[in-house]
């Protein structure tokens, strides 16, 4: 899973980068494109790997993409910016929600609306290229996807109306436009950058209902990100901050997504594996190998939960929560799977 994170000059993307990826800020890299893997935090595989003392333990991982390019570059941003992020899973947009010396008064919705409006310019430049290249195709005779006008014209229409494409899940989901890879219909985390005693969203009802909206005290997270466990611990607690910004990040960043992990044990390995809610189990197992796929049997799967109650696999398949499931079985978040498969 990667996610570009994206906002206007000023709004503190290098800090938020820096939180969430456990970075410090330098100066000297300002510019340039920054790339952070982090493990996702998961009590439940730290509780299997006591469990099953593996030789290893995988943690899924996310990375969170920094374009070089400030929000101010505008002119240069379409063609660099926006381009380097189109390969991203999702986008985190930082709206600054802070007070500054010398800075106007934050206006979050208007920063958002002018951001967005960029992602949707961005798009509607991409679509109109593509019909205008169809058009031709049909003009000289030569065969073309009528389905893939019939949805870009709607994208069109979905534009024009300064509407981005995540707003129409039948256009943002359409196999055939996959490849145009397009910035609007990217799930969006909407993330305001509050002052260090602001703990609360800003009072825009519309925005809220509309977008996915979480807000984090980025220069605040930015230090705690640096500390010791212990230290950072006690800081938690002064400020009243239940979960870090990386934690509170990525559980909003799957949601966002609809992403689920579930998890192969033994004593070789402990591995967390992400896949799309909803996935069977047939391609869960090409998740893990494309020949566990190929050659699938079927899939011995016990839920997390069933085996923390029967206390280890032995007992669990004794009470008869370990079962055999066929490729259609729909994969669930935190099942335990060994995938039984021949080539």
């Amino acid at each position: 899973m990667k996610l570009g994170i994206t906002g206007l000059g000023g709004a503190g993307k290098s800090t938020i980068f820096g939180a969430l990826t456990q970075s410090p800020v330098d100066a000297a890299h300002k510019g340039e494109d920054r790339l952070g893997t982090i493990k996702v935090p998961d009590p439940r595989i730290d509780v299997l790997s006591d469990m099953y003392r593996p030789q290893k333990t995988v943690y899924a991982q996310v990375e969170y993409f920094l374009p070089g390019l400030t929000g101010s570059q505008k002119e240069k941003r379409e063609q660099t910016s926006w381009t380097s992020v189109r390969g991203c899973d999702a986008l985190i947009h930082v709206i600054r929600n802070f007070k500054g010396y010398g800075i106007e008064a934050p206006s979050p919705l208007s920063d958002f609306t002018e951001l967005d409006q960029e992602l949707i310019l961005a798009d509607l430049v991409v679509v109109e290229n593509r019909l205008e290249r169809l058009t031709l195709e049909k003009q000289r005779g030569r065969k073309f996807n009528p389905e893939e006008r019939s949805l870009l014209e709607a994208c069109h229409r979905q534009l024009e109306n300064e509407t981005p494409l995540r707003h129409a899940p039948e256009l943002a989901n359409a196999q055939l436009l996959k490849g145009f890879a397009f910035l609007s219909a990217k799930p969006m985390l909407v993330l305001f950058n509050n002052e260090d005693e602001d703990d609360s969203l800003p009072d825009e009802k519309d925005m809220l209902e509309r977008e996915n909206c979480i807000f984090i005290r980025g220069k605040l997270e930015q230090e705690l990100s640096q500390m010791t466990e212990a230290d950072a611990a006690e800081f938690l607690s002064e400020f009243q901050i239940t979960a870090s910004a990386m934690d509170r990040v990525i559980k909003n960043s799957y949601e966002l997504q609809n992403l689920v992990s579930f998890f192969t044990v033994g004593e070789d390995e402990v591995r967390a594996w992400t896949i799309k809610k909803g996935t069977p189990a047939g391609r869960a197992a090409g998740a893990v190998h494309s020949d566990m796929e190929k050659g699938f049997i079927r899939a011995e799967v016990v839920s997390y939960e069933d085996l923390m109650e029967a206390g280890n696999y032995v007992e669990a398949r004794k009470r008869g929560t370990v079962r055999l499931e066929g490729k259609t079985y729909v994969v669930k978040d935190g099942d335990i799977i060994s995938f039984r498969f021949n080539v």
